[in-house]
C-alpha cells in the first residue's frame, strides 16, 4: 500500500476511521519487517529421496527400515493405529495426541517381503514397504488402500526447516473427506486446500478457503475399507486431491490421488484402517475423547453482535418467554467489553451484569461470554499488567514484545504454547464466572491481526515456546487456539471443579475436541451459505469434533423469512443449535419473519427440547466412541457408493435420518435412504432402502425418518425420560442407546441398551444388561405399528 492508496482508505472510512486504519497500517509494516529480520533466508537447496535400503532393526510392534538417505519408523499401536515417520521422526512431542503415545503391538513383527522389501502384519492393517521407500497400506485380506510413494524433501544447504512432499494414491473408487472445517464438501473434489487456519475477513461460502479449522487429516472411504491418515505437522502446507476413475471395458483405472506440501515439520503420520465407526474410534483414543458438554448447551443459543446493553438482552429474552418459545443460552459479544478490553465489562452499558446473569439462570438460560486473546497493550489494563509481569506475551526474534491491532487496537498476544502462560490465562476465567457467565466462546484465535495488507495473523517469525521446544509462528499458528482452548477449558475446570466447562472455539486443530466444540464461523446469508453450514458440520465430525453448528441465517445479511425457517429447521437437528448474526447484519429473532415462520419455528423448538435426551446421548456416544452425532448416510454401509455420493442429507445417531431443505421453494425433495425400512415420523408413511424416495417437505417442517426399530429416548408430555420406539420390520430386532443424564457434573452415568422385538402381535422392549434382559427403567411408546 503507498500513500496515495492510504489516502483513499482514509477518505472511504471517514475520519472516525483515520486513527484505527493507520494503527492496522503500522501494524502491517512492523509484521513485515519482523519477518525481514527474524526468518533466515532459504537460499540454495538440496533435494532428498530416500535411496535404496540398506539395513533394518525389528523392534516391539514393528522396526526401522534404513535407507540410504533416510530411515522410517514404523509402529504399530495396541489400539490398531500405524504410524511411520521418516528421518527419525516419532510420534512425540504431538499437540494432536491426547496424552502420551499408545504403546507398540507386540504381536506385530517386521519381516521381509517380495522384491527386497519389507512389512509390518497387523490385525487391521498391513504395512509393506518397497526398497526404494514407498508404503503401501493394505486390508487384511491384501487390498491395497493407499500407496504413498517415496517422499522427497527439500533441505537448505545452510541448514534450516525442510520443505518435503508426499505424493498418495488411493482406490478409483474412494472418495475424500476431512481436512478440517471445508465449506465445499463435505465430499472434497477436486482441487488444492490449504492447511493453514485462517480468518477469510468477511462473511464465506462454498467457494472460500482456507478456514478457520484446517487439520492435515484424510478420511477416505473405498469400497474395500475407509482409512484415515493424519500427518502430524502444523506447519502451513497443501493438499492437492484428484480423485480417480475407474475404467471401462478394457480401460484401466486411475487411481485417485493426494499429494501433500509442507514448508517444515516431520514428515509422520498415523494410518487407521476399518469401518468409519472403528476409524473414529482409533482416533479418538490416539487424540482424546470429546468434551462432554454441559446439558444446557445442547439446547438452543441466542448470540447477537449488537447486545450492547442490559436492557437490550432483557428486550430479547423476553420475546422469547412472552411467546413461549424455548431458550437455553445467551452470547454476548464484545459489546458488554470495556472498549473492547477482555476480562472487562461496560458497567454504564452492563451496570448489573451478575443480576442479569442470575435472573435469567433463574429462568433456565445460562450467560456465554466471547473471550479474545488479543490484549490490549495500554496502560491501566490490568489482564496487559499482568501479562507483563508473567513475561506471557509473544515476542519477536529481537525480543521485542509483537504487537498487531484488533478490536481492542493495539494489542499483544499471549504466548499459549508455554504451560505458564495456559495456567496465567486460565485463572483469568474468574472475573468471567464472578460476572455469572457460564460458558466461553473464542473467538479471533487464528489469531487474527488486522493488517492492511498481508497475512492476517502474527509475524511468521514470531518466537513461542512451544513447551520447551521453542520455534516460531510458522510451526505455532495452527495450534495456537488448540492451546488457547486448553487453557480456558483447563482454568475453568479449576476454578469450577464440580461442573462441566463449556468452551468453543473458531479455530483449533488436530485434538480440539479435548476441549469442546466449535461453530462454522461467520458464513454468509443465503442458500450457498446454507449448504456449506450442513458440509462444516460433517466435515468436522469426520475429523473427531463432533459439537458444532452454524449461524443460523448466516452472518452477514437478512435471510428472507423462507431462507431463516429452512436454517432455523436445519440446525434444530445439529449439535450447537445457534442463531448469530453481525452487527450490521438484519435480526435473527423467529418473530421478525412473520407469524407463519414463528409458528414454524416453535414447532422446530419444540422438536429440539424434546429430543434433548437423545442429544445428550448422543454426546456421551461420542465421548466414549468418537462417533459423531451428525454422520453422513454412508456412515453404517461405505460400500453403498449411492450413499457415498449423498451430501444434503444425514443420519443423527443410528436412529434417525434428517434431511434438511436446501433449496429456495422447495416443497418436496428426494431423499436416498440406506437399506432397511424407515418411517416418516411425521406422517406414518414407511419406506424400504436401498432407494431413492420423494418425500414431502412443507414449510412447517424438514423430513426426518427413523430407522425401523431405533429406540429414541425422548423427553415426554411430562418432562421426564420416555423411549420412543419405531416398530421393527416383522421377523427384525431393533435397538438403541439410552444414557440418562445425571446432570452437569462429572459423573459417568450407565449406557443403557434397549432391544425391540415382535413378540406376537405386540413390540416389546427389554434393557439388556449382564444378568440378562428385563423392564426398561422408562415409559415407552411404540409408533409404527400401522406402517408394520
Amino acid at each position: 500500500m503507498d500513500g496515495r492508496d492510504l489516502v483513499r482508505s482514509v477518505k472511504a472510512v471517514g475520519s472516525a476511521g483515520v486513527s484505527q486504519r493507520l494503527r492496522t497500517v503500522r501494524a502491517a509494516w512492523r509484521r513485515r519487517r519482523a519477518d525481514a529480520a527474524g526468518l533466515p533466508s532459504r537460499g540454495a537447496e538440496r533435494a532428498r529421496v530416500p535411496g535404496q535400503v540398506q539395513e533394518v532393526e525389528p523392534r516391539l510392534g514393528g522396526g526401522i527400515v534404513r535407507f540410504g538417505r533416510s530411515e522410517l519408523r514404523i509402529v504399530v499401536a495396541v489400539n490398531g493405529a500405524v504410524f511411520w515417520g521418516w528421518d527419525g521422526a516419532g510420534p512425540e512431542p504431538s499437540y494432536a495426541l491426547g496424552g502420551r503415545c499408545p504403546e507398540a503391538d507386540p504381536r506385530a513383527v517386521l519381516e521381509p517381503d517380495k522384491d527386497g522389501g519389507w512389512r509390518v502384519v497387523a490385525e487391521r492393517a498391513t504395512v509393506v514397504v518397497s526398497r526404494h521407500g514407498a508404503v503401501e497400506v493394505r486390508t487384511p485380506g491384501g487390498v491395497t488402500l493407499r500407496r504413498d510413494l517415496p517422499p522427497r524433501w527439500w533441505e537448505p544447504v545452510g541448514g534450516g526447516e525442510a520443505r518435503w512432499m508426499q505424493r498418495s494414491e488411493v482406490a478409483a473408487d474412494a472418495r475424500f473427506f476431512g481436512l478440517g472445517g471445508r465449506a465445499a464438501g463435505p465430499r472434497l473434489r477436486d482441487g488444492t486446500y490449504r492447511l493453514w487456519n485462517t480468518d477469510p475477513g468477511g462473511a464465506f461460502g462454498p467457494g472460500d478457503d482456507p478456514l478457520y479449522i484446517t487439520m492435515p487429516v484424510q478420511l477416505v472411504v473405498a469400497d474395500a475399507a475407509a482409512h484415515l491418515v493424519f500427518h502430524d505437522t502444523s506447519w502451513d502446507g497443501s493438499v492437492t486431491l484428484r480423485e480417480g476413475e475407474e475404467g471401462a471395458g478394457s480401460g484401466h483405472d486411475r487411481a485417485g490421488t493426494s499429494e501433500l506440501r509442507m514448508d517444515g515439520g516431520p514428515l509422520r503420520c498415523w494410518v487407521m484402517v476399518g469401518t468409519p465407526a472403528r476409524v473414529l474410534h482409533a482416533w479418538t483414543s490416539l487424540t482424546g475423547a470429546p468434551a462432554l458438554p454441559p446439558a444446557w448447551a445442547l439446547g438452543h443459543h441466542h448470540a447477537k453482535w449488537g447486545f450492547d446493553t442490559e436492557q437490550e438482552v432483557r428486550r430479547i429474552v423476553s420475546g422469547y418467554q412472552e411467546r413461549g418459545l424455548p431458550l437455553d443460552a445467551v452470547h454476548l459479544d464484545i459489546d458488554h467489553y470495556d472498549a473492547h478490553q477482555v476480562f472487562t465489562v461496560d458497567h454504564e452499558r452492563f451496570p448489573k451484569l451478575p443480576q442479569l446473569a442470575e435472573d435469567l439462570r433463574r429462568d433456565g438460560i445460562r450467560l456465554v461470554s466471547i473471550v479474545d486473546p488479543a490484549v490490549k497493550a495500554a496502560p491501566g489494563n490490568a489482564v496487559y499488567a499482568s501479562g507483563a509481569d508473567e513475561d506471557a506475551f509473544v515476542r519477536d526474534a529481537s525480543g521485542r514484545v509483537v504487537q498487531g491491532v484488533v478490536w481492542p487496537g493495539e494489542a499483544v498476544f499471549p504466548d499459549f504454547t508455554h504451560p505458564r502462560v495456559r495456567r496465567w490465562w486460565g485463572s483469568l476465567y474468574a472475573e468471567r464466572l464472578s460476572q455469572g457467565f457460564s460458558g466461553f466462546w473464542h473467538d479471533m484465535n487464528e489469531p487474527t491481526s488486522f493488517n492492511a495488507f498481508g497475512e492476517t495473523t502474527l509475524p511468521r517469525s514470531a518466537r513461542h515456546f512451544l513447551d520447551g521446544r521453542a520455534g516460531d509462528h510458522r510451526e505455532a499458528h495452527n495450534v495456537y487456539a488448540l492451546c488457547m482452548a486448553r487453557a480456558g477449558y483447563e482454568g475453568v475446570r479449576e476454578l469450577e471443579p464440580e461442573k462441566r466447562p463449556f468452551v468453543f472455539s473458531r479455530s483449533g486443530w488436530a485434538g480440539m475436541q479435548r476441549y469442546g466444540g466449535t461453530w462454522s464461523g461467520d458464513v454468509t446469508t443465503g442458500w450457498p451459505g446454507l449448504r456449506a453450514s450442513l458440509s462444516l458440520v460433517m466435515g468436522l465430525g469426520l475429523c473427531g469434533v463432533p459439537y458444532s453448528g452454524p449461524d443460523v441465517g448466516g452472518f452477514d445479511g437478512s435471510p428472507s423469512p423462507e431462507l431463516y425457517l429452512r436454517w432455523f429447521q436445519l440446525a434444530s437437528y445439529l449439535p450447537l443449535f445457534r442463531t448469530h448474526s453481525s452487527l450490521r447484519a438484519g435480526r435473527r429473532e423467529p418473530w421478525e419473519f412473520g407469524a407463519d415462520v414463528l409458528e414454524h419455528a416453535r414447532m422446530a423448538l419444540a422438536e429440539r427440547r424434546r429430543l434433548l435426551p437423545y442429544f445428550m446421548t448422543l454426546a456421551h456416544v461420542a465421548r466414549r466412541t468418537g462417533a459423531p452425532y451428525v454422520r453422513p448416510l454412508w456412515w453404517s454401509a461405505p460400500e453403498d457408493r449411492a450413499l457415498r455420493d449423498c451430501e444434503d442429507a444425514f443420519l443423527l445417531g443410528e436412529g434417525l435420518l434428517v434431511a434438511p431443505v436446501l433449496d429456495p421453494g422447495a416443497r418436496r425433495r428426494a431423499v436416498q435412504l440406506p437399506r432397511g425400512q424407515w418411517y416418516d415420523t411425521a406422517t406414518g408413511q414407511v419406506y424400504e432402502g436401498p432407494a431413492q424416495v420423494l418425500v414431502d417437505a412443507p414449510l412447517s417442517r424438514i423430513p426426518v425418518l427413523a430407522r425401523a426399530g431405533a429406540v429414541i429416548p425422548v423427553r415426554g408430555d411430562d418432562g421426564g425420560l420416555q423411549l420412543e420406539v419405531w416398530a421393527p420390520a416383522r421377523g427384525r430386532t431393533g435397538g438403541g442407546l439410552v444414557v440418562p443424564d445425571a446432570g452437569d457434573g462429572w459423573e459417568e452415568p450407565e449406557i443403557e441398551r434397549c432391544v425391540a422385538r415382535w413378540q406376537g402381535r405386540r413390540v416389546v422392549v427389554e434393557r439388556e444388561g449382564e444378568d440378562g434382559a428385563s423392564k426398561p427403567l422408562h415409559p415407552v411408546r411404540v409408533r409404527g405399528l400401522e406402517g408394520a
